[in-house]
């Protein structure tokens, strides 16, 4: 590789704020045609690319809130608290005041720059200073000072290695969410279309049993995934529980229903299930995944999930046979997203493992062979 030079980040692109509508005319902030995008929006996206936020704010909604639309390929920054959220404006957009977005120019390459943000989204965070919340400033992110390689294209020839492993990572998660899509139709074609009139209604509780998780806090690091309602908390020791099941919400998001086929451990604030007949895990996930569990939230303050609700949810029962032909339809779709899955785990380490060490000049990428 070439030589690196120490610039700016001010020197890549225009550092740009966003703003939010007007809070005296509500319509602003919904009903329109331009994607406007919070950190909330970002909060658990794993993509590169975004197109489109929570609310689409009208032409009135811009003119409001006195910013600007940013053009495709900026790279949008959350300077304020959560800091460090990065990604990519697949077309225009506007953002709230919570980005300092930027806006690359001629002899910077977008993609290089979306990594080198997330390189030192850290550092970004650090410098970040207030009482109320604390954020990042236009004149502080201008003022970062960063290592680049002098040249564009050996800019993109680094982008290019870490892209070609996001690529694949992303390929996976399409691949997994249509699978989910075709089993979830299953379900419906199988179960809610074709009920056979011989089944007998009965309770969720006739098919498995409801157990609380518990708290993680004082397990030691290892292989086996803790589940909270927002997903994979950390990696602890040893299991709660090694066999098929389906995580439910006690607290917090109620509809993030998930279905683990691996040892794993479940926080207090996620139930875990065990089942009581067999081939009956994946239709008891699709069933109650395809309820609005927040719906019959028993919270006040914080949405709330109990047993009682869970055990008395009323479904017709499916015989053996149909359980068992559903299992053989959905289990290769199953287990397909499961090795993906596991695929992509693997890739994301060794992008964030190259990531460091090309972003700051350790490794040539004429080093990296994928």
């Amino acid at each position: 590789m070439g030589n690196w030079k120490t610039c700016t980040i001010g020197d890549l692109g225009a550092v740009v704020g966003g703003a939010t509508p007007s809070t005296k005319k509500t319509e602003n902030y919904d009903g329109g045609s331009i994607p406007w995008i919070t950190p909330k929006d970002l909060a658990g996206f794993s993509g590169r690319f975004i197109s489109r936020g929570e609310r689409n704010i009208t032409e009135q909604g811009l003119k409001s809130c006195s910013t600007q639309l940013v053009p495709a390929h900026t790279v949008l920054f959350s300077s304020r608290a959560p800091i460090g959220y990065v990604a990519i404006a697949e077309q225009e957009v506007c953002t709230n005041q919570g980005f300092k977005s930027v806006v690359p120019n001629e002899s910077t390459d977008y993609m290089f720059l979306y990594y080198l943000l997330k390189y030192n989204k850290d550092r970004i965070e650090n410098l970040g200073s207030g009482t109320t919340f604390k954020e990042v400033s236009g004149s502080t992110m201008r003022g970062i000072e960063v290592s680049v390689p002098e040249t564009i294209e050996e800019q993109r020839q680094i982008a290019s290695v870490l892209s070609a492993l996001d690529d694949k990572i992303e390929k996976n998660t399409e691949v997994n969410e249509n699978l989910a899509q075709q089993a979830q139709a299953i379900y419906a074609d199988t179960f809610i279309a074709n009920t056979d009139p011989t089944w007998l209604l009965g309770h969720l509780s006739d098919l498995i049993t409801v157990r609380y998780g518990k708290d993680h806090k004082k397990l030691d690091d290892g292989p086996y995934p803790v589940y909270g309602s927002g997903g994979i908390m950390r990696f602890v020791e040893r299991p709660i529980y090694e066999k098929e099941s389906v995580l439910i919400p006690r607290k917090g998001t109620l509809n993030n229903v998930m279905y683990v086929n691996e040892p794993f451990w479940s926080v207090d604030t996620m139930f875990f299930t065990e089942m009581k007949l067999p081939n009956v895990a994946k239709f008891v996930f699709h069933f109650v995944k395809d309820k609005d569990l927040a719906s019959l939230n028993a919270g006040s303050a914080v949405p709330s999930m109990t047993t009682d609700i869970l055990n008395t949810m009323e479904l017709y029962i499916p015989d053996a046979e149909t359980l068992s032909r559903f299992e053989s339809l959905v289990a290769p779709m199953y287990e397909t997203m499961q090795h993906n899955t596991a695929e992509s785990k693997k890739l994301a380490a060794l992008r964030d493992a190259l990531l460091p060490r090309l972003m700051s000049g350790e490794l040539d990428v004429s080093e990296v062979g994928l």
